[in-house]
């Protein structure tokens, strides 16, 4: 491979892997939308309490019961989207 092409390779390879990699950082992009409801999901009203920010667990109150869920991902969406 002449040097011309090793630079051009790693020079575009280098630009894709930055703008997949700041998509992450952006809200509402990467993964949105692509989730869905499952046939025994919640109907009525959720909620989601973190008590440790520190750690993967959620607390999801769900009519009179309450569900323990271990997600970092989903703690850090949460804190993400209460902002302050």
């Amino acid at each position: 491979m002449s040097e011309t092409s090793r630079r051009r390779f790693i020079g575009v390879t280098g630009a894709g892997a930055a703008a997949v990699g700041a998509t992450a950082f952006v809200p509402g992009t990467a993964w949105a939308g692509q989730a869905h409801l499952r046939e025994d999901s919640a109907k009525s009203p959720v909620v989601a309490y973190v008590s440790d920010i520190t750690s993967d667990e959620v607390t999801l109150l769900v009519d009179e019961r309450e569900v323990v869920v271990r997600d970092r991902d989903l703690v850090t969406r949460l804190l993400n989207a209460a902002r302050g």
